[in-house]
């Protein structure tokens, strides 16, 4: 008898009791859900902690109900006294009663973004088989890593991420923040995924399209937001182990005393990993790509009632990894402080975030010999940047349905690049190279409800660049000694971000959107001032590259069914990008491509992407989503052979499906296919990447607060192509774990 029954009983119930239980759709009891029992006798009730309600059935012997509970669609039910077994009722996620923040900088049901958002919920991350925050993400169609590589073994340069298309390359051309604060490198743009300790994560939000026009540079394609747990008293640990020497520890932890709170998350992790080179083509040189990192995350809270707080947090990082070859390696040292507060103002609420935080990066690059049996080291680097910045953002909904959001931000960058190139063994010279860069912008966004049917947005953020201090300092080693200096003159730029959008309501379960904007990203550090090398291809830096532009728009629609257990989303895009940063080669021999990032003219992106989600059975959902993206060179002066080649690492097709059994009682079972077609590997169109399929599967059991759980990412083991340096280099092979789960 559940407690529940026991006070029924011993408050003496006159008639038989009907017993029941409210629950998701993996079985865990959701509590304080609210119980209609219709007929002549209507009662309200709500379900106690383990989702359980009873009630007295009085002369009726059967009736209907409606269960109803916040962020689920309700349900109808019929009981009967003649029932053998307890009823059960399984109340679907209610779609619409999802926020994203990501879309404009303040709370919104998804079905108001005129957008493509989506979701990642924590149980859905758990449930996923991927290791990895990043390779999590690739379940959004469209969502794309560099060369197809996830954190587990790429170089950390080459983690830039790209929606739709838009300039796929190491530094990302999306933007990714940490509970507002921006996780993108602050020298070279792109992003270490491994910095987020996955206990510690609540959920991941992604709007595709462009965001400039209040996240500024580096939300081309669209904006990553990841939230922290926030509970105020929970432990959650998970231990993980598989094959190729991959182990991981992840774990969270807080405790909230009074008004004031402590959360920590950490994570610990390590993988021999695998050979690159496919096996037709390595030699003696080549050995596994591994990788071991450690992060830690501290946070103080204080509340200041039920809706004011504030934060201090700092975050570590330390990462070292081995490229594949013994003299190629790379490492790096994070640390950062950020502190932040949310409170109402005005009959708002005004968010201010501030960080500052130092970073040691360095790489070593190498020449490999054609026959892959030796290698030479050619450059040694370190890479040591500062940065700091602050951004505050009011915002207001009104009763009328309008809104309104506005700030201001601010970013300072300060690095360089300091490295020793090497020829035949010995040091030659010495190269340092660097400058400074600060952003600062002012935003604004209103929204207009146009009736009961429209919904505007206008919105538009002024930002100011500003590159200083750029230089580039050569001493020679060898023979006659000399020092050589440039100097080069500072920049700066004023550009504006515009974005409208309208979304109309074509019915209770149909919406339809348009939007269109202006978008833009500066060159980072990295692509100013910093030479990389990857196997036998060397790209060099280029001091005088300038801002890209982006002018775009779409229009879409979703459609969701009563109850809304299915919901369904059409997007078509286009996307004019005007001078890109791109790599474009220079020359090529058999033992070298040479490379330089330089302004590619003008390109265009445009597709069409469709996701639905629906429920098969009582415990069993699946998703689906396909992206078509043509993205072209149109015009480039400087090299017309240029035009009309696709851009490198952009698939025309695109497909993902998600199937997932849940029933706590029993197993929770989840299978993950991705697909991709054909791609090229250079601007020239030579080196193409196959078209790759794989297939990923999880299954977990749980035991009261411990889950068992055993992933598998990439059951078939067929390795597929990721890139062409010009060497072949070949994808993951079968990775197969088990481990435990603990929360509480």
């Amino acid at each position: 008898m559940t407690p529940l029954l026991l006070l029924l009983a011993l408050a003496g119930a006159s008639g038989p009791l009907v017993e029941g239980r409210i629950c998701d759709a993996s079985g865990r009891g959701i509590p304080g859900a609210e119980v209609q029992i219709q007929g002549a006798a209507a009662v309200t009730l709500r379900t106690d902690l383990t989702g359980a309600f009873a009630f007295d059935a009085g002369a009726e012997r059967t009736g209907r109900l409606v269960a109803q509970a916040r962020g689920f669609a309700s349900a109808e039910a019929t009981w009967s006294l003649d029932a053998r077994t307890p009823l059960v009722i399984v109340l679907d996620k209610s779609l619409a009663e999802e926020v994203t923040v990501t879309a404009g900088r303040s709370a919104s049901r998804i079905l108001d973004t005129p957008a493509r958002a989506l979701v990642l919920e924590r149980e859905l991350l758990e449930a996923t088989p991927a290791l990895t925050v990043d390779d999590a993400l690739r379940q959004v169609p469209g969502f794309t890593l560099f060369r197809r590589s996830g954190s587990r073994v790429a170089n950390p340069t080459a983690q830039g991420s790209s929606l739709r298309g838009v300039g796929p390359s190491g530094a990302s051309r999306t933007l990714v923040l940490l509970d507002g604060v921006p996780m993108n490198d602050a020298f070279g743009g792109w992003v270490y995924w491994s910095r987020l300790p996955r206990a510690a994560l609540a959920k991941v939000e992604v709007v595709e399209g462009g965001g400039s026009e209040l996240y500024g540079s580096a939300a081309l394609g669209g904006v990553v937001q990841a939230f922290g747990r926030s509970d105020e008293r929970a432990l959650a640990v998970e231990a993980t182990g598989g094959n190729e020497g991959t182990a991981a520890l992840s774990a969270f932890a807080s405790r909230r005393v009074g008004d004031w709170g402590l959360r920590f998350g950490g994570e610990a992790f390590t993988t021999d990993g695998y050979v690159l080179v496919s096996d037709d083509e390595r030699g003696p040189v080549d050995t596994a790509a591994g990788a071991r990192h450690l992060n830690g995350v501290a946070t103080v809270v204080r509340h200041f009632g039920p809706q004011a707080s504030a934060f201090v947090r700092v975050s570590v990082f330390g990462e070292s990894r081995d490229n594949g070859t013994p003299l190629q390696t790379n490492d790096t040292d994070l640390q950062e402080l950020q502190a932040g507060t949310d409170a109402p103002l005005r009959g708002g609420s005004l968010v201010v975030r501030g960080w500052y935080g130092t970073q040691t990066y360095g790489q070593s690059f190498s020449a490999v010999a054609a026959d892959r049996a030796s290698e030479a080291l050619t450059r040694v680097q370190a890479v040591p940047t500062t940065w700091a910045g602050g951004s505050a953002a009011w915002s207001r909904t009104f009763a009328s349905g309008h809104g309104f959001v506005g700030g201001f931000e601010a970013r300072h960058v300060d690095g360089r690049s300091d490295e020793t190139v090497f020829a035949q063994g010995r040091a030659t010279s010495q190269v340092s190279a660097g400058g400074e860069q600060t952003i600062w912008a002012v935003f604004g966004e209103v929204r207009l409800a146009l009736g009961e049917r429209f919904l505007a947005r206008l919105g538009a953020r002024y930002d100011r660049w500003a590159e200083q201090g750029g230089f580039s300092r050569t001493r020679a080693l060898v023979g006659t000694p000399s020092f050589g200096e440039t100097l080069y003159d500072n920049r700066s730029a004023g550009l504006l971000s515009p974005r409208a959008s309208l979304l109309f309501r074509a019915g209770a379960r149909v919406q339809l959107f348009a939007s269109g904007y202006g978008a833009f990203r500066g060159p980072t550090l990295n692509e100013l001032y910093r030479t990389f090398r990857v196997g036998n291809t060397l790209t060099l830096a280029n001091p005088e590259l300038t801002q890209e532009r982006l002018d775009g728009g779409e229009v879409g629609g979703t459609w969701t069914s009563k109850g809304e257990g299915t919901r369904v989303r059409v997007v078509g895009f286009a996307a004019r990008l005007l001078d890109p940063v791109a790599n474009v080669t220079l020359r090529s021999t058999p033992a070298l491509i040479t490379r330089q990032r330089q302004n590619l003219g003008r390109t265009r992106s445009s597709g069409l992407e469709a996701d639905a989600s629906l429920r098969l059975f009582t415990h069993v959902r699946a998703s689906a989503g396909y992206a078509f993206t043509a993205a072209t060179v149109r015009s480039f002066d400087a090299d017309p052979a240029l035009v009309g080649n696709d851009l490198p690492q952009v698939p025309r097709h695109q497909g993902t499906l998600q199937l997932r059994y849940t029933n706590r009682r029993v197993l929770d079972v989840s299978l993950q296919a991705r697909a991709g077609s054909s791609q090229w590997d250079d601007d020239q169109n030579q080196l193409r990447l196959a078209a790759f399929f794989t297939l990923d599967a999880q299954v977990s059991r749980r035991f009261s607060r411990v889950e068992a759980f055993v992933a598998a990412e990439n059951l078939a083991g067929d390795r597929y192509e990721v890139g062409r340096t010009p060497v072949l280099t070949l994808g993951p092979p079968r990775l197969l774990r088990a481990g435990l789960r603990f929360a509480r």
